[in-house]
């Protein structure tokens, strides 16, 4: 039975197949390669295919129907991803949830998910979900049932499902950083979508992904699926990142690709020791969920083998930008082309289309679209935009310029944009201007309420070795900025606050400077 991928159909992507069903297949294939590493553990493909034949036997047992979902709220590991892929082969939709929300937020996410059951670990916070059955992954005494108790015999095989490319695939839950975290749901489609670009990234057979971010995240499921679709190896990395960590690791499984968000490479690249790693093994790295300067890119390819391709996109989908910076060394400062079949178009604050060279807001189109938000059709209609044929984009709500080149250019933000004495401020400029200081390691800036000027700019540094202090800094700045771009303050952070997947929290920078937090 072969294992390759079909021929890409008319669209540009290759017909439909259902993720599990090509799991299927390489199990078949290649029952002892080696589908997953977790820490000294190995697990081959045919004992992956085995225990995902459980849990969708397991859910067809308890009653749990194809379009039904299921949430996951633990660490990375095997039974998480059997989870994953037995649900998926059941017809089920997978809500993965952050470990690091709130309590209540978590709540929040289970009862709005319509999960069937939760499955947990160690590292799941405690909070109710009264009426939804916990499964435990590890056995952890008291969060539930233990997975090894709730999975049907070895050897049980559940009642075929044919998938339609519609269905919901997961349900992906933003960051929360504007408020109560947004049920993102994404069909098969939009993941089969993913694996149609598998080639292009170099994947295949012999592949060796290795994850450093958790499977709740976007970012890591555009990296993972594609490597499981063509048959290749992921390597999940465990525990709070370290780069020394994770560079031994990479050296000792060979990795082939990774998936990283820029604050790790920052880290990464900083390591003393970086250079005296073998790192030769790697064919392609990716980076997408947070702006990455054109610097680091540069450093990137300078002393790390292998290509680095940079992802523009949303969760919800919509339109791509991709940057294939080994490729385009002088277009670093930009995220690169739409991706093919992706129509990404600007749009002014009226919801018309801007002139060639015009700046507005981002908004795309393609087989990559979240069906929508969670039993919230309202925000749904919020994120979308509608062109003169009525043809549905998903707004990103960031602002941008595309150059003679067609490559896209981020200005920033639009909801971080500062308005200022009635000037429109960018916070990624002034950004870029304190990044050239020194003593800057980190740095961000927001807009904070002014009496006289409506808003007015803030930095949050994290000082290099060296710095000086807040004045001095906000002095050498303020000489090298615009006069309406001019810091009104500058506070110093041992660190700025992100998200699970490295995303500066502005909206909590921006509460903590009201409430007078140092």
């Amino acid at each position: 039975m072969s294992t390759s991928l079909p021929a890409p159909a008319a669209s540009g992507l290759p017909p439909f197949r259902a993720i599990a069903d090509l799991v299927r297949e390489h199990a078949l294939a290649r029952p002892r390669h080696t589908a997953l590493i977790q820490g000294e553990r190995r697990l081959p493909w045919g004992e992956l295919d085995a225990l995902a034949d459980r849990v969708a036997a397991s859910l067809q047992r308890d009653g749990v129907q194809p379009r039904q979902s299921v949430a996951v709220c633990a660490a990375n590991g095997v039974e998480y991803v059997a989870v994953f892929l037995g649900a998926l082969r059941a017809g089920v939709a997978v809500a993965p949830l952050p470990t690091g929300s709130l309590p209540q937020q978590l709540a929040g996410m289970v009862a709005d998910s319509g999960a069937q059951r939760l499955f947990v670990d160690a590292a799941t916070p405690a909070f109710g979900t009264p009426g939804v059955p916990r499964t435990a992954l590890d056995g952890s005494a008291g969060a539930g049932q233990p997975l090894a108790q709730w999975l049907a015999p070895a050897g049980s095989r559940p009642q075929p499902v044919v998938v339609e490319p519609n269905w919901p695939f997961n349900i992906i839950y933003s960051s929360g950083t504007t408020g109560m975290p947004k049920g993102i749901v994404q069909p098969h489609a939009m993941r089969w979508a993913h694996v149609g670009r598998a080639a292009a990234g170099g994947y295949g057979t012999d592949t060796v992904a290795l994850l450093a971010t958790s499977l709740c995240s976007n970012t890591t499921l555009v990296c993972f699926f594609p490597a499981l679709a063509t048959g290749g190896t992921v390597a999940l990395y465990e525990g709070r990142f370290d780069a020394g960590r994770y560079l031994q690791l990479a050296e000792r499984v060979r990795a082939t690709h990774a998936m990283l968000v820029p604050v790790q490479y920052q880290r990464l690249m900083a390591h003393p020791q970086f250079d005296r790693f073998d790192l030769s093994s790697f064919r392609m790295k990716f980076c997408t969920s947070a702006p990455f300067a054109a610097a680091l890119k540069a450093d990137v390819l300078a002393r790390w083998p292998g290509g680095l391709v940079e992802y523009y996109g949303m969760t919800e989908g919509g339109g791509t930008c991709i940057l294939e910076a080994h490729n385009f060394p002088h277009k670093l400062h930009t995220v690169g082309r739409p991706a093919d079949g992706h129509d990404i178009r600007l749009i002014a604050e009226d919801g018309r289309e801007v002139p060639p060279g015009g700046i507005g807001e981002v908004v795309g189109r393609s087989a990559s679209m979240m069906t929508g938000y969670h039993g919230q059709p309202g925000r749904t209609r919020e994120a979308e935009w509608h062109d003169g044929e009525g043809r549905r984009y998903i707004r990103t709500g960031d602002v941008g310029r595309f150059d003679a080149d067609g490559f896209l250019t981020l200005l920033d933000r639009r909801k971080d944009m500062v308005i200022s004495g009635g000037f429109n401020i960018y916070p990624s400029d002034l950004e870029a201007v304190l990044r050239r200081h020194p003593g800057v390691a980190d740095v961000a800036v927001v807009g904070v309420p002014s009496a006289e000027w409506g808003e007015t700019p803030v930095a949050f540094v994290v000082p290099a070795a060296g710095a000086p202090d807040a004045r001095a800094l906000r002095a050498w700045a303020n000489e090298r900025l615009g006069k309406t771009q001019r810091l009104a303050d500058v506070r110093l952070l041992d660190e700025l606050p992100r998200s699970d997947i490295g995303k500066v929290l502005k909206r909590q920078l921006r509460e903590d400077y009201g409430a007078g937090t140092p």
